[in-house]
Protein backbone atom coordinates (compact mmCIF):
# COMPACT_ATOMS: atom_id res chain seq x y z
CA UNK A 1 0.00 0.00 0.00
CA UNK A 2 1.37 3.53 -0.74
CA UNK A 3 2.11 5.66 2.27
CA UNK A 4 -0.22 8.05 3.46
CA UNK A 5 2.14 10.95 3.98
CA UNK A 6 3.11 11.44 0.35
CA UNK A 7 1.16 14.41 -1.44
CA UNK A 8 0.98 12.38 -5.00
CA UNK A 9 0.09 8.86 -5.47
CA UNK A 10 -0.22 7.76 -9.18
CA UNK A 11 -1.02 3.92 -10.61
CA UNK A 12 1.81 2.51 -12.48
CA UNK A 13 0.82 0.03 -15.07
CA UNK A 14 2.52 -3.36 -15.33
CA UNK A 15 3.72 -3.34 -19.33
CA UNK A 16 3.03 -5.95 -20.80
CA UNK A 17 5.74 -5.00 -23.77
CA UNK A 18 8.10 -2.28 -24.38
CA UNK A 19 5.34 0.23 -25.65
CA UNK A 20 7.10 3.50 -27.88
CA UNK A 21 3.70 5.46 -27.08
CA UNK A 22 3.20 5.95 -23.20
CA UNK A 23 4.88 7.49 -20.02
CA UNK A 24 7.33 5.58 -18.50
CA UNK A 25 7.71 5.86 -14.23
CA UNK A 26 11.49 4.69 -13.39
CA UNK A 27 11.94 3.42 -9.75
CA UNK A 28 15.49 5.78 -9.43
CA UNK A 29 18.14 5.61 -6.01
CA UNK A 30 20.31 8.72 -5.56
CA UNK A 31 23.93 9.37 -4.36
CA UNK A 32 22.66 9.55 -0.85
CA UNK A 33 20.37 6.08 -1.37
CA UNK A 34 17.51 8.04 -1.33
CA UNK A 35 14.40 6.32 -3.69
CA UNK A 36 11.92 8.15 -5.88
CA UNK A 37 10.64 8.44 -9.20
CA UNK A 38 11.77 9.70 -12.64
CA UNK A 39 9.37 10.53 -15.73
CA UNK A 40 10.47 9.67 -19.28
CA UNK A 41 7.31 10.23 -22.08
CA UNK A 42 7.62 7.84 -25.53
CA UNK A 43 10.84 6.45 -25.62
CA UNK A 44 12.24 4.33 -28.63
CA UNK A 45 11.39 0.31 -28.50
CA UNK A 46 14.87 -0.19 -26.89
CA UNK A 47 14.96 2.80 -24.45
CA UNK A 48 11.69 1.00 -23.15
CA UNK A 49 12.93 -2.69 -23.05
CA UNK A 50 15.88 -1.13 -21.09
CA UNK A 51 13.54 0.95 -18.50
CA UNK A 52 10.81 -1.84 -18.26
CA UNK A 53 13.81 -4.14 -17.28
CA UNK A 54 15.12 -1.96 -14.78
CA UNK A 55 11.49 -1.72 -13.30
CA UNK A 56 9.86 0.70 -14.63
CA UNK A 57 5.89 0.87 -14.95
CA UNK A 58 3.86 2.98 -17.55
CA UNK A 59 2.57 6.01 -16.15
CA UNK A 60 -1.63 5.78 -16.05
CA UNK A 61 -1.87 9.63 -15.82
CA UNK A 62 -4.34 8.18 -12.51
CA UNK A 63 -3.53 10.69 -9.79
CA UNK A 64 -4.69 10.64 -6.21
CA UNK A 65 -3.98 13.61 -3.96
CA UNK A 66 -5.70 15.09 -0.98
CA UNK A 67 -8.33 18.68 -1.97
CA UNK A 68 -6.13 20.88 -0.49
CA UNK A 69 -3.19 19.95 -2.04
CA UNK A 70 -4.09 20.11 -5.47
CA UNK A 71 -5.84 23.48 -4.26
CA UNK A 72 -3.00 25.09 -3.05
CA UNK A 73 -1.08 23.99 -5.95
CA UNK A 74 -3.17 25.94 -7.76
CA UNK A 75 -2.80 29.07 -6.01
CA UNK A 76 1.28 28.60 -6.09
CA UNK A 77 1.25 28.28 -10.13
CA UNK A 78 -2.00 29.44 -11.37
CA UNK A 79 -2.94 32.68 -8.51
CA UNK A 80 -6.58 31.15 -7.47
CA UNK A 81 -7.71 28.17 -6.24
CA UNK A 82 -11.45 29.34 -7.57
CA UNK A 83 -13.23 27.36 -9.81
CA UNK A 84 -15.16 29.98 -11.35
CA UNK A 85 -11.95 32.07 -12.20
CA UNK A 86 -10.38 28.95 -13.67
CA UNK A 87 -13.06 27.88 -15.45
CA UNK A 88 -13.67 31.36 -17.19
CA UNK A 89 -9.96 31.97 -17.76
CA UNK A 90 -9.44 28.62 -18.70
CA UNK A 91 -8.32 29.47 -22.73
CA UNK A 92 -6.16 32.08 -21.07
CA UNK A 93 -3.76 29.12 -19.03
CA UNK A 94 -0.36 27.95 -20.07
CA UNK A 95 -0.98 25.09 -22.53
CA UNK A 96 1.01 22.84 -19.94
CA UNK A 97 0.12 19.05 -18.68
CA UNK A 98 -0.41 18.19 -15.15
CA UNK A 99 2.18 15.55 -15.34
CA UNK A 100 4.96 18.58 -17.00
CA UNK A 101 3.44 21.31 -14.57
CA UNK A 102 3.14 19.31 -10.85
CA UNK A 103 4.28 15.70 -11.10
CA UNK A 104 7.34 15.82 -12.24
CA UNK A 105 8.50 18.62 -9.72
CA UNK A 106 6.92 16.64 -7.05
CA UNK A 107 9.43 14.03 -4.35
CA UNK A 108 6.68 13.18 -2.28
CA UNK A 109 5.11 10.30 -4.38
CA UNK A 110 4.10 7.08 -4.50
CA UNK A 111 3.37 4.42 -7.04
CA UNK A 112 0.90 1.96 -6.91
CA UNK A 113 1.48 -1.25 -9.57
CA UNK A 114 -1.64 -2.31 -11.15
CA UNK A 115 -1.37 -5.40 -13.33
CA UNK A 116 -4.61 -6.16 -14.60
CA UNK A 117 -6.09 -4.72 -18.08
CA UNK A 118 -5.04 -1.54 -19.43
CA UNK A 119 -5.82 -0.13 -22.76
CA UNK A 120 -4.59 3.80 -23.13
CA UNK A 121 -7.05 5.90 -25.48
CA UNK A 122 -4.66 8.81 -25.42
CA UNK A 123 -3.24 8.44 -28.87
CA UNK A 124 -5.37 8.27 -32.08
CA UNK A 125 -3.96 4.46 -32.97
CA UNK A 126 -5.48 3.01 -29.54
CA UNK A 127 -8.63 5.20 -29.98
CA UNK A 128 -9.74 3.75 -33.71
CA UNK A 129 -8.79 0.53 -32.00
CA UNK A 130 -11.40 0.62 -29.86
CA UNK A 131 -13.97 2.37 -32.05
CA UNK A 132 -16.81 -0.14 -32.96
CA UNK A 133 -17.76 1.83 -35.88
CA UNK A 134 -15.22 3.00 -38.87
CA UNK A 135 -16.65 6.42 -39.79
CA UNK A 136 -18.48 8.77 -36.68
CA UNK A 137 -20.03 11.60 -38.11
CA UNK A 138 -20.20 11.87 -41.96
CA UNK A 139 -18.17 10.06 -44.21
CA UNK A 140 -17.39 7.15 -46.65
CA UNK A 141 -14.70 5.25 -47.65
CA UNK A 142 -14.07 2.66 -50.85
CA UNK A 143 -13.47 -1.24 -51.05
CA UNK A 144 -9.91 -0.20 -51.37
CA UNK A 145 -9.62 0.96 -48.17
CA UNK A 146 -8.38 -1.07 -45.42
CA UNK A 147 -7.78 -0.01 -41.51
CA UNK A 148 -9.22 3.54 -42.29
CA UNK A 149 -11.28 5.55 -39.33
CA UNK A 150 -12.93 8.71 -40.38
CA UNK A 151 -13.94 10.94 -37.20
CA UNK A 152 -16.11 14.05 -38.48
CA UNK A 153 -17.40 16.68 -36.33
CA UNK A 154 -17.96 18.93 -39.59
CA UNK A 155 -20.99 19.50 -41.78
CA UNK A 156 -19.05 18.58 -44.69
CA UNK A 157 -18.30 15.16 -46.28
CA UNK A 158 -15.15 13.47 -45.75
CA UNK A 159 -14.03 10.55 -48.49
CA UNK A 160 -11.07 8.36 -48.39
CA UNK A 161 -10.28 6.24 -51.66
CA UNK A 162 -7.52 3.80 -51.57
CA UNK A 163 -5.63 4.55 -48.05
CA UNK A 164 -4.67 2.01 -45.74
CA UNK A 165 -3.86 2.41 -41.80
CA UNK A 166 -5.14 5.77 -42.24
CA UNK A 167 -7.06 8.31 -39.38
CA UNK A 168 -8.89 11.02 -40.58
CA UNK A 169 -10.35 13.65 -38.14
CA UNK A 170 -12.03 16.46 -38.72
CA UNK A 171 -13.01 19.30 -36.39
CA UNK A 172 -13.76 22.88 -36.28
CA UNK A 173 -9.57 23.10 -34.51
CA UNK A 174 -8.41 21.75 -37.48
CA UNK A 175 -8.31 18.26 -39.72
CA UNK A 176 -5.52 15.62 -39.39
CA UNK A 177 -4.81 13.10 -42.06
CA UNK A 178 -2.10 10.53 -40.48
CA UNK A 179 -0.79 7.15 -41.26
CA UNK A 180 -2.10 5.34 -37.51
CA UNK A 181 1.84 4.90 -35.89
CA UNK A 182 2.81 8.52 -36.63
CA UNK A 183 0.09 9.95 -34.95
CA UNK A 184 1.65 9.14 -32.08
CA UNK A 185 3.78 12.03 -32.52
CA UNK A 186 1.85 14.49 -33.64
CA UNK A 187 1.69 16.69 -30.34
CA UNK A 188 5.03 18.99 -31.15
CA UNK A 189 3.74 19.58 -34.33
CA UNK A 190 0.12 20.70 -32.70
CA UNK A 191 1.92 22.88 -30.32
CA UNK A 192 3.98 25.09 -33.10
CA UNK A 193 0.25 26.20 -34.43
CA UNK A 194 -1.27 28.98 -33.07
CA UNK A 195 -5.21 28.79 -33.54
CA UNK A 196 -8.25 30.37 -32.54
CA UNK A 197 -10.28 28.64 -30.84
CA UNK A 198 -13.11 27.36 -33.06
CA UNK A 199 -15.18 25.76 -30.24
CA UNK A 200 -15.71 25.74 -26.72
CA UNK A 201 -18.22 24.42 -23.94
CA UNK A 202 -18.83 27.06 -21.17
CA UNK A 203 -20.65 26.73 -17.98
CA UNK A 204 -23.25 28.37 -19.49
CA UNK A 205 -23.88 26.71 -23.28
CA UNK A 206 -21.28 26.62 -25.73
CA UNK A 207 -19.72 28.67 -29.10
CA UNK A 208 -18.57 27.77 -32.55
CA UNK A 209 -16.81 30.49 -34.50
CA UNK A 210 -17.66 30.53 -38.06
CA UNK A 211 -16.10 33.01 -39.85
CA UNK A 212 -12.78 35.04 -39.48
CA UNK A 213 -11.54 38.09 -41.05
CA UNK A 214 -9.41 41.11 -40.27
CA UNK A 215 -12.34 43.29 -39.03
CA UNK A 216 -14.43 40.83 -37.92
CA UNK A 217 -15.81 37.77 -36.12
CA UNK A 218 -19.04 35.38 -36.64
CA UNK A 219 -19.62 33.24 -33.83
CA UNK A 220 -22.88 30.93 -33.05
CA UNK A 221 -23.48 30.95 -29.44
CA UNK A 222 -25.81 28.38 -27.95
CA UNK A 223 -27.59 29.00 -24.46
CA UNK A 224 -28.62 26.11 -22.36
CA UNK A 225 -32.24 26.43 -20.87
CA UNK A 226 -32.51 29.41 -18.01
CA UNK A 227 -28.48 29.83 -18.45
CA UNK A 228 -26.67 33.45 -18.93
CA UNK A 229 -23.56 35.23 -20.02
CA UNK A 230 -21.43 36.54 -17.70
CA UNK A 231 -22.48 40.91 -17.78
CA UNK A 232 -19.32 42.43 -19.36
CA UNK A 233 -18.08 45.04 -21.82
CA UNK A 234 -15.13 45.02 -24.71
CA UNK A 235 -12.67 47.95 -25.19
CA UNK A 236 -12.34 47.00 -28.80
CA UNK A 237 -15.06 45.67 -30.37
CA UNK A 238 -18.60 46.25 -31.25
CA UNK A 239 -20.99 43.60 -31.23
CA UNK A 240 -24.54 42.32 -33.01
CA UNK A 241 -26.59 39.22 -32.00
CA UNK A 242 -29.30 38.16 -33.89
CA UNK A 243 -31.67 35.77 -32.37
CA UNK A 244 -31.97 32.41 -34.73
CA UNK A 245 -33.77 30.34 -31.97
CA UNK A 246 -35.67 30.19 -28.82
CA UNK A 247 -36.14 33.33 -26.47
CA UNK A 248 -35.05 35.12 -23.68
CA UNK A 249 -33.79 38.28 -22.14
CA UNK A 250 -30.73 40.65 -23.26
CA UNK A 251 -29.70 43.62 -20.84
CA UNK A 252 -27.92 46.29 -22.43
CA UNK A 253 -26.30 48.72 -19.83
CA UNK A 254 -28.96 47.91 -16.99
CA UNK A 255 -31.82 48.00 -19.81
CA UNK A 256 -33.52 44.80 -20.08
CA UNK A 257 -35.48 43.94 -23.65
CA UNK A 258 -37.31 40.65 -24.26
CA UNK A 259 -35.82 38.93 -27.30
CA UNK A 260 -37.20 36.35 -29.79
CA UNK A 261 -36.08 34.42 -32.64
CA UNK A 262 -35.33 37.80 -35.16
CA UNK A 263 -34.87 40.42 -33.14
CA UNK A 264 -31.84 42.20 -33.38
CA UNK A 265 -29.72 43.62 -30.86
CA UNK A 266 -26.69 46.08 -31.01
CA UNK A 267 -23.61 46.80 -28.68
CA UNK A 268 -21.31 49.49 -29.25
CA UNK A 269 -18.15 49.13 -27.49
CA UNK A 270 -17.65 49.82 -23.63
CA UNK A 271 -21.52 48.76 -23.10
CA UNK A 272 -22.19 46.09 -20.28
CA UNK A 273 -24.19 43.40 -21.40
CA UNK A 274 -25.52 39.60 -21.36
CA UNK A 275 -28.12 37.45 -22.16
CA UNK A 276 -30.09 35.34 -20.54
CA UNK A 277 -31.92 32.04 -22.25
CA UNK A 278 -35.82 31.24 -21.63
CA UNK A 279 -36.89 27.57 -20.60
CA UNK A 280 -35.98 26.21 -24.38
CA UNK A 281 -32.42 28.10 -24.40
CA UNK A 282 -31.36 30.58 -26.59
CA UNK A 283 -29.33 30.08 -30.13
CA UNK A 284 -27.36 33.55 -31.46
CA UNK A 285 -25.78 34.91 -34.35
CA UNK A 286 -22.80 37.09 -32.79
CA UNK A 287 -21.15 39.03 -34.75
CA UNK A 288 -17.73 40.85 -33.28
CA UNK A 289 -16.49 44.27 -35.35
CA UNK A 290 -13.27 45.14 -34.72
CA UNK A 291 -9.39 45.55 -35.34
CA UNK A 292 -8.61 43.56 -32.33
CA UNK A 293 -10.89 41.02 -31.97
CA UNK A 294 -9.34 38.84 -28.71
CA UNK A 295 -10.23 36.82 -25.61
CA UNK A 296 -8.54 38.86 -23.13
CA UNK A 297 -10.75 41.78 -24.91
CA UNK A 298 -13.16 41.66 -21.78
CA UNK A 299 -14.24 43.48 -18.64
CA UNK A 300 -16.73 41.64 -16.38
CA UNK A 301 -19.05 42.67 -13.91
CA UNK A 302 -21.48 41.73 -10.72
CA UNK A 303 -25.39 41.85 -11.71
CA UNK A 304 -27.11 44.34 -9.47
CA UNK A 305 -30.57 43.59 -10.96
Amino acid sequence: MPEASKNLVLMGINPTYPSEKYGYIKPIIDENGVSGYAFTEKPTKEKAEEYISDGALWNGGVFAYKLSYVLNKSKELLGTASYKELFTEYVNLKKISFDYAVVEQETSIDVLRYSGEWKDLGTWNTLTEAMEESIIGEGQMNDTCSNVHIVNELNVPVLCMGLKDVVVSASPEGILVSDKEQSSYIKPFVDEIDQQVMFAEKSWGSYRVIDVDDVSMTVKVTLNPRNKMNYHSHEHRDEVWTVAQGSGRAIVDGVEQMIKSGDVVSMPIGCKHTVIAGDEGLVLIEVQLGSEINVSDKQKYEMSF
